[in-house]
């Protein structure tokens, strides 16, 4: 049954984390007021920097903070959430806690009386072999298991590693934008029609590549539009410009709305 809504509002990457106090904190206020004007809100992957397993977020008292919010909201918007590639790991108990309603990527959606497909994005960026790859296999559940069976420590130094690895690869891919080079690591046109064509729609929301944007698309006889949601990143260092966004659809249609404090 596809979620239907008059009101939503629709973020992405915010990458929590107990070293970027500042996100956290708009996230908290985000919790608080700004989600209390829609009927729901979709988190559409990577709330969290990385997740080793719900029985970590037990230990940690930035990550109970977390979980307190989101209940929170739960009882007062309709809170959907989907898997990121950072934490496509968030399991069954955590979403339980948290009131949140697990959904799947892609998931279709009808809110104001329009259908929007959404996604986290990552699944879409196809150019990148390697990662398609390596998406594939840490999405094997009996891969999962036998992680999820380490000991913490363990699973915190892969994690660890695993972060190290993207951060080397995001600075390659911020070089190549200042290059104006194609990069792998957006998604490709032919992914995103495949998708839509497959659920029978013309409007995309998703997150993953940080390149928040609004695109009109076509490939063959297919047009759609194409909506990116922000990363979220308000501990930047001074000089650099904050980030963060959600997207406002309501029966006036879709709205960016920038949500750093000025």
């Amino acid at each position: 049954m596809i979620p239907q809504h008059k009101s939503a509002l629709l973020i992405s990457d915010l990458h929590l984390t107990p070293s970027m106090p500042l996100t956290a904190q708009r996230f908290f206020d985000f919790c608080e007021k700004d989600a209390a004007q829609v009927e729901a809100v979709f988190i559409l992957g990577d709330l969290f920097e990385y997740w080793i397993g719900d029985d970590a977020a037990s230990s940690s008292p930035f990550l109970r903070e977390v979980k307190n919010a989101i209940a929170n909201l739960s009882t007062k918007t309709k809170t959907y959430y989907m898997h990121g590639n950072r934490d496509f790991l968030v399991g069954p108990s955590f979403i339980k806690k948290t009131g949140l309603t697990l959904i799947s990527d892609p998931s279709l959606v009808d809110i104001a009386g329009q259908q929007y497909l959404l996604s986290h994005g990552d699944a879409l960026c196809t150019a990148d072999m390697g990662y398609q790859a390596f998406r594939r296999w840490t999405r094997k559940s009996w891969l999962q298991k036998l992680f999820l069976n380490l000991p913490l420590t363990w699973r915190r130094l892969i994690a660890n590693h695993l972060r190290s690895n993207s951060h080397a690869q995001y600075e390659r891919h911020l070089r190549t934008l200042s290059s104006q080079q194609p990069s792998k690591t957006d998604v490709t046109q032919e992914a995103c029609a495949a998708i839509l064509r497959t659920h029978e729609c013309n409007r995309l929301i998703h997150g993953h590549t940080h390149l928040p944007g609004h695109h009109h698309e076509k490939s063959d006889t297919l047009s759609w539009q194409r909506w990116v949601l922000s990363d979220w990143d308000l501990d930047r260092p001074a000089g650099s410009h904050p980030r963060a966004n959600a997207l406002l659809i309501n029966d006036q249609g879709v709205q960016a709305l920038n949500l750093v404090k000025t």
